[in-house]
């Protein structure tokens, strides 16, 4: 018998845990150890996680630098008062600020959701305005202003958002709304679109817009080539700041350092998490010397528990470093390449695979009904979901209304060659499985 049926373990999860996904269910295995690409469940299972946990193990599960480090730093500090200062800390932010020029000033936080906040705060200090503009498909965190900027889930049932909280439609190169001669997505004409209906709504007070070079939990919907420097022109037209949430595309994940690099665009805020952290709570705000100074001359008050604490702070160097010496940046987009044209094959093969899209290790596989109208089949997708971590595969699938089962693929930037043809393999092997249709279908389970 299995020893994640243990009825014991899952009566008392049901009887004590406050369930927070949405009404998503928990994964049906009982997790014990993560190494390197792989977690291993009650029976030893190997589970190779296409997810990296939530994202967030960039260098893999269990890395033996970030194991090492934090064992030393437990040794020494973990967690100091705020408005104390630690070498880790202070060298985390040197290190980020040599990544990011312009960008030299530096918060450090425990959550993507928390930076948000923190961002948002300063944006509205600095400019002394209030409303917020994000995408339609957005997902900045889970409090206050953040949950506000957030449209891709959990608006509906408490009550109202935060004042002055504006969305403009998300551009989605697979299903366009403004399309170009060729049938391609005309971007352009639709963000003059979005911003002249911003202006209509504002009451004269836009202090920023917050988005996300690639859109994950909506959909893994990427910017288009572009976009971002336009978008960067709007706000300066509108005297808004720009600020980039990169908690899951930065520190080499879409193979460049930072996503928005690819476009030559520097925001005014950059907020990081997930990555930097390699799964500890750590997350940074980093912004220019003059908006930081200005905001300081208006007392800006950001205070948290886990500001500046020395253990993540310590976590976040090694992880650098471990980028660093690794070329993990590098290997981001050559593995990516790997990805993608391992799952672009199986798009030729299934037609069920509607769309291959994301850069480096950051990837979407959208599931579809049928090629010629595109409906998306978040119920195909959720079965090949189950089917793939049956075989030993876990994605994790967004179930949006209109969007359908989008996979969101972003293995440790450590992973192997093998391994990324294992993952592919699983898929090939699961979709088959579930529709009956490919070659693969009659794959024995690994």
């Amino acid at each position: 018998m299995s020893k994640n049926n243990d009825a014991a373990f899952w009566a008392s999860a049901d009887r004590h845990l406050i369930r927070y996904a949405g009404g998503g269910a928990f994964e049906p295995a009982i997790i014990e150890r993560a190494k390197g690409s792989y977690v291993y469940d009650a029976d030893h299972r190997p589970i190779l996680d296409f997810t990296s946990g939530q994202m967030s193990a960039l260098v893999g599960h269990s890395h033996p630098r970030i194991v090492e480090t934090v064992q030393r730093q437990m040794e020494k500090a973990a967690h100091l008062f705020s408005g104390m200062l630690s070498r880790p800390v202070v060298e985390l932010a040197e290190r980020l600020a040599a990544l990011a020029p312009g960008l030299e000033k530096v918060l450090l936080l425990s959550t993507g959701g928390e930076s948000n906040e923190a961002a948002i705060r300063m944006a509205k200090l600095i400019t002394g305005k209030h409303e917020v503009v994000a995408f339609s498909r957005s997902w900045h965190g889970m409090t206050g202003a953040a949950a506000s900027a957030t449209y891709s889930a959990g608006r509906k049932g408490y009550g109202p958002a935060t004042v002055g909280s504006l969305a403009i439609p998300t551009p989605n190169a697979f299903r366009p709304r403004f399309k170009n001669a060729d049938g391609s997505l005309d971007w352009r004409t639709e963000i003059d679109d979005a911003f002249a209906l911003i202006d209509s709504q504002s009451t004269g007070s836009l202090a920023a817009f917050i988005a996300e070079p690639i859109l994950s939990s909506g959909g893994m919907l990427e910017l288009p080539h572009g976009y971002l420097a336009a978008l960067k022109q709007k706000c300066r037209e509108r005297g808004m700041l720009l600020i980039l949430d990169e908690a899951q595309t930065g520190i080499g994940r879409t193979g460049k350092m930072f996503a928005h690099e690819r476009e030559g665009v520097q925001p005014d805020i950059l907020t990081l998490s997930k990555t930097i952290g390699a799964g500890l709570p750590l997350s940074a705000v980093m912004t220019t010397p003059e908006i930081e100074a200005e905001a300081h001359a208006r007392g800006y008050l950001f205070l948290t528990t886990h500001a500046s604490d020395p253990l993540p702070a310590a976590v976040g160097t090694a992880v650098l470093d471990i980028v660093e010496e690794e070329g993990l940046v590098e290997r981001s987009a050559l593995m990516g390449k790997r990805l993608f044209d391992g799952l672009s094959a199986l798009k030729a093969e299934h037609e069920c695979v509607g769309d291959v899209r994301g850069r480096g290790l950051f990837l979407g596989v959208e599931i579809i009904r049928d090629a010629e109208s595109r409906q998306p089949d978040h119920e195909l997708g959720s079965k090949i979901s189950e089917e793939a971590f049956r075989r030993g595969l876990n994605m994790n699938i967004v179930k949006l209304p209109g969007m359908g089962g989008v996979f969101r693929i972003a293995p440790p930037l450590t992973i192997s060659e093998e391994e990324i043809d294992q993952g592919v393999n699983i898929l090939a092997d699961s979709i088959a499985a579930v529709t009956g249709k490919g070659r693969r279908q009659a794959a024995n389970v690994a």
